[in-house]
């Protein structure tokens, strides 16, 4: 009996292992040897010298630095790609300040899924559950953990539809999307270049994310210092509160006290602009899907690209061809409603996630997950827009949850971005 038990368990590990072959391809030593990086945050970590005070600055391997390859998670382009030969533009004030940067960090594979996964470079594991369970959240899942582990201050990353957003509510940090346009993105391997692609910074704290948006925009401390000037208290800030269909109501509940026990002024928004935001979410997916069908169509068939990646980026061809050109004629009126909403709040509120983060299946990921988890996020409208956003941690209560944190968003007008950090200011907990 004894036998037949053990002869059951190597059957099992043994399909086991041939899954994850067929899932994740067998490792190859070279794989084995870059998912050592530590914590996977990083494909690239330069460690500061000992001793070091400086701002310690990660950037997301989407972003050119001169004399790296930019590898955009990828294998295949990791391999096939010469070094860039200059900076993104938006490093700039970076270099120009000679902040310390320590490295370039890990993301979903051309940056267009959600999870966090990377099959070659490996998967950030995010700690927020306490036992590394639960997704890091993508495409800036290194970006976000290279903060949430103390190995930087600020990380810079990207979003498209809550690249930023997403993995700051999965691993309890705070995320910045800029307004569309404010940071060049020259430089930056591109989703939807035209219609969504932003960068923005990362960090544990709000008086880092501050300092990361300074790198960004320049005088952007002196606007920041006017906002803080200008509305110094959460009473005289009003905030329209939006509910959406599907969300956890305990999450609902913690965002509720936190905004109340902070003393902003609340408006609950109507069901009317709820069915406008749930329109342009859908509008948000069809663009960004479309979007990364035109712009890396010519990955699909190469050998290196995940089938997971490819697999996305082919389903955006059903995107272009369905709904593409409708959803962008319907984008004016969505920035015109948004724009009438901002004349009576000065910000919208509303859960970054639907739920808490999911943990990570036992095999990786596959496209079924990845859908799920994207259809989890109250972001990608925020990008079809063009605002800002801003994504905060927000303590949950402890019973009965394991994820003891969730991500409140605020939406604010274009080029509010000093405005929407100071009341990430007022908001902010030691959590």
């Amino acid at each position: 009996m004894m036998n037949n038990r053990r002869c059951g368990t190597i059957r099992w590990l043994w399909g086991g292992m041939l899954m994850m072959c067929v899932f994740n391809g067998c490792a190859s030593s070279e794989q084995r040897q870059v998912r050592r990086s530590r914590e996977h945050a990083f494909i690239a970590y330069w460690p500061p010298p000992a001793g070091s005070t400086g701002l310690r600055l990660a950037v997301k391997d989407n972003i050119d630095m001169k004399g790296r390859v930019t590898s955009a998670g990828s294998e295949y382009v990791s391999k096939n790609s010469a070094p860039a030969t200059r900076d993104a533009p938006l490093l700039a004030l970076a270099r120009e300040r000679n902040v310390r940067m320590v490295g370039k960090t890990n993301l979903t594979e051309f940056a267009i899924t959600v999870s966090g996964k990377n099959s070659f470079f490996g998967t950030p594991k995010s700690r927020l559950d306490g036992s590394n369970d639960v997704i890091p959240g993508g495409s800036s899942s290194g970006s976000a953990m290279a903060v949430a582990t103390d190995m930087a201050d600020v990380a810079f990353g990207t979003d498209t539809g809550g690249s930023i957003r997403v993995p700051a509510a999965c691993c309890g940090i705070y995320g910045l999307k800029t307004t569309y346009g404010l940071v060049p993105i020259k430089g930056v391997f591109p989703i939807s270049p035209k219609h969504l692609d932003t960068v923005g910074p990362m960090a544990r704290n709000m008086n880092h994310l501050v300092q990361g948006m300074s790198l960004l925009q320049r005088g952007f401390e002196t606007r920041y210092q006017e906002a803080v000037a200008d509305k110094p208290l959460a009473r005289h800030i009003t905030i329209g509160r939006l509910y959406l269909d599907g969300t956890d109501p305990e999450i609902d509940k913690a965002i509720d006290a936190e905004l109340a026990a902070k003393h902003f002024k609340v408006i609950k928004l109507n069901k009317s602009f709820q069915a406008k935001w749930k329109q342009a979410e859908k509008d948000g997916k069809v663009v960004a899907l479309a979007d990364t069908w035109q712009n890396d169509q010519k990955y699909a068939n190469q050998k290196g690209v995940s089938l997971l990646t490819k697999l996305v980026i082919m389903s955006g061809e059903l995107d272009y061809k369905g709904g593409y050109k409708e959803a962008l004629k319907r984008k004016a009126a969505w920035q015109r409603d948004l724009r009438q909403i901002f004349k009576q709040v000065d910000f919208i509120a509303v859960p970054t996630l639907q739920g808490l983060p999911p943990k990570m299946p036992f095999w990786g990921s596959d496209a079924v997950f990845e859908w799920r988890v994207f259809d989890m996020q109250n972001t990608v409208g925020v990008n079809f827009a063009g605002n800002p956003a801003l994504a905060v941690p927000i303590a949950m209560p402890a019973r009965g949850k394991t994820v003891p944190v969730t991500s409140l968003q605020l939406v604010g007008p274009r080029r509010s971005e000093a405005e929407l950090l100071n009341a990430g200011r007022l908001i902010e907990n030691k959590l």
